[in-house]
């Protein structure tokens, strides 16, 4: 079921959801614990960010030093340019700064850079961010903007939700390094999916069973069940959570080098802490596909050599030194893997089957599975 705030943001076109201290630091840590020097020397570009509301900028900033950045670049989008309109009144920070504009303030979006110890005090930190105006709005599509993207050596964002596939084109056509929130659901698009099948892309160091909280402007209406939810994790106010988000990076973390400690076959009949796994003491064999079916990670026996179907979520666990991916079943994906059309005759018994979904029998009813990786143990050369 489709996250509530997420089909408002859609309908409504809100993207302004902004990440919190603590998520952006358990993540981007995880990458210098792996590699100290990733950051080290590099230009590190923030679009689609506002100093004043962003963390992502709080964060590179007090550890310039620290990463060893060479500089650091972020933009923000006009007022009269977001999705969500407000009464936008320019903060202190914008006011009291001598390149301030009263008309250019409303419709241009700006640029933060910090590179350079201004204040004296022999550090580079926050407090040392120079900015101007944009000649545009901040549209990260813009000629302005790209070419930053394309000085710089990485990018890290949580870029619009309602752009997020124009987004990734625009960061994936070019030699560098992200990373970027997205929805789970991202996993399956055509610009998406081969990169991941391929080991070019992959998910990020946090795992999809960690909520991630989301400050959203003043008037933007969320779901009781998610203010309750984010307020139990100690945000209260004008927060949501939002349960399908995840990160999508090409930098390398040692995560996901961790191979899954797994059960033989015959093990999981016995030990599985799933009911329908213990008796049932097979593993359903699809109708239109030579795979099995696997609807749990931790279920995926480590003895079988065939293709199997699992959940989304094992690309959370994925080890690509363990298991290779064979395909993904949204889409018309499955129909490019070869599965073979139902018979027709099942129309009746299952009304919603359709070419290109993994299905199999029980009962004599056809029964589609969800949506599935196809994946296979990788052969030990």
């Amino acid at each position: 079921m489709p996250n509530d705030n997420l089909v408002q943001a859609r309908r409504n076109r809100n993207d302004e959801f902004y990440t919190q201290y603590h998520d952006i630091e358990i993540e981007v840590m995880s990458y210098i614990d792996y590699n100290p020097n990733v950051f080290r020397g590099k230009t590190v570009l923030l679009p689609c960010d506002d100093p004043e509301w962003s963390n992502f900028t709080k964060f590179f900033a007090q550890n310039f030093e620290r990463f060893g950045l060479k500089k650091l670049i972020s933009t923000s989008y006009a007022p009269d340019s977001k999705t969500f309109k407000s009464n936008y009144v320019p903060s202190l920070f914008e006011q009291e700064s001598p390149q301030f504009d009263k008309r250019k303030f409303q419709t241009r979006g700006k640029i933060f850079v910090l590179e350079r110890d201004i204040t004296g005090d022999g550090r580079i930190n926050h407090d040392d961010i120079e900015w101007h105006y944009l000649e545009g709005d901040g549209d990260f599509r813009s000629e302005e903007i790209t070419r930053l993207r394309d000085e710089a050596d990485i990018i890290v964002t949580n870029p619009p939700f309602s752009l997020f596939q124009v987004f990734f084109e625009w960061i994936a056509n070019v030699n560098k390094h992200f990373l970027i929130i997205g929805n789970m659901n991202a996993i399956a698009y055509s610009e998406v999916f081969p990169l991941i099948k391929s080991n070019h892309i992959w998910m990020g160091a946090t795992g999809f069973s960690s909520d991630m909280v989301f400050a959203v402007p003043e008037g933007f209406e969320v779901s009781a069940s998610d203010k309750n939810k984010a307020e139990k994790m100690g945000y209260k106010g004008n927060y949501t959570r939002l349960g399908n988000s995840c990160w999508f990076t090409n930098i390398d973390h040692g995560r996901r080098h961790q191979p899954l400690l797994l059960m033989t076959m015959e093990d999981n009949y016995k030990y599985s802490k799933h009911k329908d796994i213990r008796t049932r003491k097979s593993y359903i064999k699809y109708e239109n596909y030579n795979a099995i079916e696997v609807p749990y990670t931790d279920a995926i026996p480590s003895d079988y050599d065939g293709v199997m179907g699992v959940p989304i979520s094992f690309l959370d666990k994925y080890c690509p030194e363990q298991f290779e991916i064979v395909g993904q079943t949204q889409g018309n994906s499955g129909k490019d893997l070869g599965l073979k059309p139902y018979d027709r005759r099942l129309k009746a018994l299952n009304p919603g089957l359709r070419d290109g979904h993994l299905y199999y029998m029980e009962d004599g009813i056809p029964k589609k599975c969800y949506a599935r990786i196809l994946i296979r143990k990788k052969q030990q050369s």
